[in-house]
This record gives C-alpha cells, sequence and structure tokens, in this order.
C-alpha cells in the first residue's frame, strides 16, 4: 500500500469519475456481449463431412458410426449433447448439454462431432 501512496495522491476527483464511469460501462456491456439467441439447428458431422443437420424442435436420437463404433446424440428442443461415445476419455460426454448458436462437441477418436447452428453467434466453445 506504501507504494500505491504516491500515485493516488495523483489522481483528482475528475479521473475517480472516469475510472468508476469505465467500470460502469464494462459491468453493463459484459451481459450484452455474450447474448446469442438460441440456436435452431445440430449440424452432426462424421470424418469432417456432413452426416445430418437437423432442427431443435423435437427429442430424439440418433446414432452415427464412427471410426471406433457407435456415438449417440440426442436431441431435445433447444439444446443436444453426446449422450454416449466409445472414446477412451468421454470428453465430448462430459460436455454436456449444449445451449448455445455455434457450441462444438467433438470426439475425435470416433470422428464426430456435434455443433449448432442458428441465432446470432455469439462465441464459441473454443472461445468460451
Amino acid at each position: 500500500m506504501k507504494r500505491l501512496k504516491p500515485w493516488l495522491a495523483l489522481l483528482h476527483p475528475g479521473d475517480w469519475l472516469v475510472l468508476l464511469g469505465g467500470l460502469a460501462v464494462c459491468a453493463v456491456s459484459f451481459p450484452l456481449a455474450w447474448q446469442g439467441g438460441p440456436p435452431e439447428r445440430a449440424v452432426i458431422r462424421r470424418d469432417g463431412a456432413l452426416f445430418a443437420e437437423l432442427p431443435l424442435t423435437q427429442p430424439r436420437q440418433l446414432k452415427v458410426d464412427g471410426a471406433m463404433g457407435v456415438t449417440v446424440i440426442e436431441i431435445q428442443p433447444g439444446r443436444a449433447r453426446v449422450l454416449s461415445d466409445p472414446g477412451p476419455r468421454q470428453y465430448c460426454v462430459r460436455q454436456g448439454w449444449l445451449t448455445l448458436p455455434n457450441a462444438i462437441a467433438i470426439c475425435a477418436p470416433n470422428h464426430v462431432s456435434l455443433a449448432l447452428s442458428g441465432g446470432n453467434k455469439s462465441h464459441d466453445t473454443l472461445a468460451y
């Protein structure tokens, strides 16, 4: 704290006002930056090629034959997930429900991926 005292003495009331205003703008804009709207479709790929593109309006399960076996994808209204996968580490299964546009679950050993598309793209799971 001793090292900060000389610097704090240089700040005037207007400086504090600008600092608080900047913090307020950051606090208000943070939730707005993460809004993306609801996803509309589940895009399933096998070996990089499109396997299926399904709307997220009705419940269903889809089995995808991959390099190691069968990956089961579950779709519910507004969300989707990888229910089971033969991969050893189960990363795509542990990802859980995908609910944001541009979210993706990759089952790399089985060469299968699930992505959500539609809505406004706010961010992807790689940047999240």
